[in-house]
Formats: structure tokens, C-alpha cells, sequence
């Protein structure tokens, strides 16, 4: 069955949700569609406080993704060990990550070309 077309807002809106749902935090979307030779438009980025969380962020983006806009990741890592998860949906691509995690491999700056975008959540303190 031939996937319809989703568009990248559709899915990235749905994907914080997703995120949102679990409270996940710190979600920053990369918009790389002005760098030149990037695996994909755009990246979204956040944390969760333990692999359980982390797996749970997971778990509820594909949850959501599925069932609201029938779309699957093309790929999944590092669900093992739960400490950095990075969902693939080709133009969009979702980095889980436990803060330290994060904090060490500091995406946002390798990306420091990129359009970023901080999602202010509500239940954040």
C-alpha cells in the first residue's frame, strides 16, 4: 500500500506530540534544509531522564506516527541500551537522547549552521 503523502510538518508536529505525551524534554528541532549535502531536512532533538523514559519517548513517537499519519521509521538504533535512540523517518530524523548523552555529543553545535527551533513545553519547569 502506497504511503500518502505526509507532509514534514504534519509528521514533526505529530512526532512532539509524540514526545510531549511521555515529557520528554528540551525538544529542539534542526532545520538543515539550508546546509548543503544533509541526510535529511530536518532533525528533532530531546532527552529523557533514563533508558525507561528514553524507550518511552520512543515507543509513544511511533505509537502516535503510526496511528495518526500511518507512517512507520525506515529505521531504529540503539534502543538496546537506550542511551542515545535515533528514529529515521528520511526527511525527518528524531535523536532520544539521556542528557549526559546529549550534553557530550552536543548535536546542536555540530549543526551550528542549522535553523533551530526550541519547542517550549508546558509542564516544563
Amino acid at each position: 500500500m502506497a504511503k500518502k503523502n505526509i507532509s514534514p510538518d504534519q509528521l514533526i508536529t505529530t512526532i512532539i506530540a509524540g514526545i510531549e505525551d511521555v515529557k520528554g524534554k528540551e525538544i529542539t528541532i534542526l532545520d538543515l534544509r539550508e546546509i548543503e549535502n544533509t541526510v535529511c531536512d530536518y532533525f528533532i532533538i530531546c532527552e529523557g531522564s533514563s533508558n525507561t523514559q528514553v524507550n518511552a519517548i520512543v515507543n509513544s513517537i511511533q505509537k502516535k506516527v503510526s496511528k495518526e499519519l500511518k507512517d512507520n521509521p525506515w529505521h531504529v538504533e540503539g534502543s538496546d541500551n537506550a542511551e542515545w535512540v535515533l528514529m529515521d523517518y528520511v526527511n525527518v530524523v528524531v535523536h532520544v537522547f539521556q542528557k549526559q548523552i546529549r550534553t557530550y555529543y552536543d548535536i546542536e553545535s555540530l549543526w551550528g549552521d542549522a535553523k533551530t527551533t526550541v519547542i517550549e513545553s508546558s509542564y516544563q519547569k
